[in-house]
């Protein structure tokens, strides 16, 4: 039999229990302030709901606190998890200050709003740890997209561009940050893995951050200079055929005519010769 769970004067008594359910009243300084119930879902996992009328966040995760916990020892779950609209943001706070980790969204079709998954495992270091606060900020925190790109010149003056396979414009050279990458070795990696040549990156020419465009979510561009070279470094280049269809060496008039609208406002900067170490790129048309 299910007992009371404890926290100081906050109370889980129970109400339902069943193979598939275990429910409990939210009990706070001896008034029931809602319900939080354990639902198995198979394979050592059991979800968790809960209905309160307990307005701080920190009150509400004490109680599930208590109903996970209660859910490893007592029920031999290894996994509970909840999903969460995405807008029910007291509700997420308060999972997380439980100890549950954002791990993704779940969209869902219509205008059904789409929800964020979140879960603890019975082995996660404890939410009151320094490992655990650490680990559920991680996974809660917003994340920015950085792309490296590089700027090369030929003896002309004329900028390397390439024409890429996913979108009309050319771009400079260059590509999305691996996750605990540093941006110059992404940059390094990327011309490797796309035009097949080693470069030297030498120093950091702007951060150019990017507005949302096209469906895309913003970003922040690292732009390093990369030298000049001999211009016939492009006839032993290998593309990789799957993003790059070609390269070309293009003056000011070729760029204002082919390249991305962040390239050729970029370029006209770095041209200008007032180029700041942070700028922010205005939004371009769709």
């Amino acid at each position: 039999m299910t007992v009371t769970l404890r926290d100081d004067d906050l109370s889980l008594v129970p109400t339902t229990g069943s193979d598939e359910f275990t429910g409990f009243a939210i009990v706070l300084a001896d008034e029931r302030r809602g319900t939080v119930a354990l639902r198995s879902e198979g394979r050592s996992i059991a979800s968790i709901r809960w209905n309160s009328s307990l307005e701080q966040p920190f009150a509400v995760a004490r109680a599930l606190r208590l109903a996970i916990e209660h859910a490893f020892a007592e029920l031999g779950v290894g996994r509970v998890e909840v999903r969460l609209p995405l807008d029910a943001t007291a509700d997420v706070r308060a999972a997380s200050l439980s100890g549950l980790r954002r791990e993704g969204v779940i969209r869902l079709p219509g205008d059904v709003p789409d929800e964020v998954l979140m879960a603890r495992l019975v082995d996660d270091p404890p939410a009151s740890s320094k490992e655990g606060f650490t680990a559920i900020l991680n996974a809660g925190l917003p994340t920015k997209r950085v792309i490296s790109q590089g700027l090369l010149r030929d003896e002309q003056g004329r900028v390397l561009l390439c024409e890429l396979t996913y979108k009309r414009e050319w771009d400079l050279p260059g590509g999305v940050v691996e996750v605990g990458e540093p941006p110059a070795l992404g940059l390094v990696r990327e011309l490797q893995e796309e035009l097949g040549i080693e470069v030297e990156v030498r120093s950091l020419l702007t951060v150019n951050w990017l507005p949302a465009w096209r469906g895309w979510d913003d970003a922040c561009i690292f732009l390093f200079d990369l030298g000049v070279v001999d211009g016939a470094i492009t006839e032993g280049m290998t593309l990789q055929a799957s993003e790059i269809k070609s390269v070309t060496w293009c003056d000011p008039a070729t760029v204002r005519e082919r390249a991305t609208a962040a390239a050729i406002e970029l370029l006209e900067a770095v041209d200008s010769g007032s180029l700041p170490t942070y700028r922010e790129a205005p939004k371009a048309a769709e």
